[in-house]
């Protein structure tokens, strides 16, 4: 059994392609205090051959913050846990969810829940090589593997690796004929079999993850499990970080124009580095929902901040559309 975690995962903010970069990460932090962030999904290919300095950047505050990978290789598991230690990363989690074909062939992802066993060799490379925690984050079950004694059989060999934490998407993947993006709606949340590993695995560390989006069933379900996990909800309202952080730690937070020029102060040393202002803007579209003059907000964001030469003044033009809390 590997020793307890340094850090909580009573609440964490999911893992999305093409969502959670730093700079998303860095505007969670400000939001929630208490969240473990995860990076978005990087093989462990890319991170082995390819420019891993770049990939790995992150910044303090963003602690606690776990790497997420994907992959199958336990030599390139190994070196990429190095990678993450090197980075003072708090965690690596390894992706055995993702149903997307190019995932699928790589040998990783859901596809993964297939073979336990190399899952679980994955976790003692890791183990090995570092003293950073390792976790997994997984379905209920794959196409018509699906019946809650195999997803039992899969996280009891796993854990025999050492790994003590699962975040576990209560649905079931398809590794055909869905969308990745159908497939986080489709086929029906069973939240039970989440609920039935607990109390099958009382040593181990559960984490729900799927349609969490009310801070009411949130609480409802930390009754059953350890932790929940928030995805789409946390990118597209990002004041639900705040609400759902300000409930389970008790945490104050800070206004959403007091969040903006924290972040403001964040974008203006990221141009200076060369990163274009649409990269760090798309992730505050939705920091204004439900408040007057948001829709404004979001368009001058879309409609300018892409344009040559965009800087700061793009976003104090669209802030001063917007009424203050």
């Amino acid at each position: 059994m590997s020793s307890p975690s340094k850090h909580s995962h009573l609440l964490c903010i999911a893992p999305m392609m093409q969502c959670t970069d730093r700079h998303f990460r860095y505007l969670a932090r400000l939001l929630s205090k208490h969240s473990v962030l995860y990076t978005e999904m990087i093989a462990t290919g890319a991170l082995v051959h390819g420019n891993h300095r770049k990939l790995l950047k992150i910044d303090p505050i963003e602690h606690p913050v776990a790497l997420q990978l994907g992959g199958s290789s336990v030599a390139e598991m190994e070196i990429c846990a190095e990678y993450a230690a090197e980075y003072e990363y708090d965690e690596i989690n390894i992706n055995v969810g993702c149903p997307s074909n190019r995932v699928q062939a790589g040998k990783f992802g859901a596809c993964l829940m297939l073979e336990p066993q190399v899952v679980a060799d994955c976790i003692r490379a890791i183990k090995a090589a570092t003293n950073i925690e390792a976790t997994v984050k997984t379905r209920i079950g794959v196409d018509n593997h699906d019946s809650y004694q195999e997803l039992h059989n899969f996280v009891e060999t796993v854990a025999s690796s050492g790994c003590t934490t699962f975040i576990v998407h209560a649905r079931k993947a398809f590794l055909s004929g869905l969308s990745p993006k159908k497939n986080r709606t489709v086929p029906a949340l069973r939240y039970e079999y989440v609920y039935r590993l607990k109390r099958d695995f009382p040593e181990l560390r559960f984490v729900l993850n799927g349609r969490l989006n009310h801070k009411t069933t949130i609480l409802s379900h930390l009754g059953q499990v350890d932790g929940v996990m928030i995805g789409r909800e946390a990118y597209e309202n990002p004041c639900f970080m705040a609400d759902v952080d300000a409930m389970l730690f008790n945490s104050e937070t800070l206004s959403r124009h007091d969040v903006l020029s924290e972040y403001k102060r964040y974008i203006q040393l990221q141009l200076d580095e060369g990163v274009p202002l649409r990269i760090l803007t798309r992730h505050v579209s939705g920091l204004f929902n439900g408040i007057s003059g948001a829709r404004a907000w979001r368009r001058l964001l879309s409609e300018y901040s892409s344009k040559k030469g965009a800087g700061l003044e793009v976003v104090c033009e669209a802030e001063s559309l917007l009424a203050h809390d």
